[in-house]
């Protein structure tokens, strides 16, 4: 039951920061500062959770080359969205509205720093990681991105299409990275990098939760497979064939490097 010390305990430090960040309201710089402090906090918790329930180092975290995964992941994220809302806006499905406010991207900034870390300790950190040693890669993959795709059901605008969009586009895509790499940085940067893009750049819906302030005013319209409905641009046909492409381009990097793991087969510890 290692695992569901791991998970509790960086649940807790999700909740409390969320409750945190909840209660101030700010949306601005104070909410930037608590959202960095629950990343790194969750960090700090997995870590120390990891070391004592597994006895070991947790290098899927380690410093050697945090900073240069986590700005790849960044970069790959931002990209990825950004070739998703030209293509809405191509079509007409994406339009900017206005000036946003750099005070609401700088809290979106923290935010969703605070949940792509916590999200990607939980579900690739532990549970994509434990399911892998005991079934293999294939059936982990397959297994935490359903869990993914349904953690995103609960939102104020989700819908069934919008779970399995995320199942495919996401929970496939940040576990390929995951099992690419050996490093949970790369998804973390790959995870914010996309929300940020949504939110804090264009301001657009991200999973359902509504339209944030961010550098720009945007809005979505038209058909639900082009601009993905209320459940924001997640939903495009675009985004899922874009996260179905990088999972692909993942796994191949995996099986390259001998990272895919068969069932009972041992699961590689060095981060690359």
């Amino acid at each position: 039951m290692r695992w569901l010390g791991q998970l509790v305990a960086v649940a807790v430090v999700a909740f409390v920061g969320s409750q945190a960040i909840g209660a101030v309201g700010d949306g601005g710089y104070v909410t930037l500062v608590l959202g960095v402090a629950t990343a790194a906090l969750a960090v700090a918790v997995y870590a120390w959770a990891v070391r004592w329930t597994e006895r070991r180092r947790p290098v899927e975290v380690g410093a050697p080359g945090a900073a240069g995964a986590l700005g790849r992941g960044v970069l790959i994220g931002v990209g990825m969205f950004g070739f998703v809302i030209v293509n809405i806006w191509f079509l007409g499905g994406y339009r900017v509205e206005g000036a946003g406010s750099v005070a609401g991207a700088a809290g979106l900034l923290g935010f969703m720093a605070a949940a792509a870390v916590t999200e990607e300790l939980m579900f690739r950190g532990i549970l994509f990681r434990l399911v892998e040693q005991r079934a293999g890669t294939w059936i982990a993959l397959a297994l935490t991105g359903v869990l993914f795709g349904l953690s995103h059901l609960p939102n104020p605008n989700a819908s069934v299409w919008g779970a399995v969009a995320i199942a495919v586009e996401a929970g496939g895509m940040l576990a390929a990275a995951y099992a690419a790499t050996r490093t949970l940085w790369l998804p973390i940067g790959l995870h914010f990098g996309w929300n940020f893009a949504a939110a804090g750049i264009f301001g657009t819906e991200v999973s359902g939760n509504g339209t944030p302030e961010g550098l720009l005013q945007g809005e979505t319209s038209g058909p639900l497979l082009i601009s993905g409905g209320a459940f924001g641009p997640e939903g495009s046909l675009y985004a899922v064939l874009a996260g179905v492409v990088l999972t692909i381009v993942f796994l191949w990097l995996a099986r390259r490097r001998g990272h895919l793991v068969p069932r009972g087969g041992r699961t590689p510890t060095l981060a690359r």
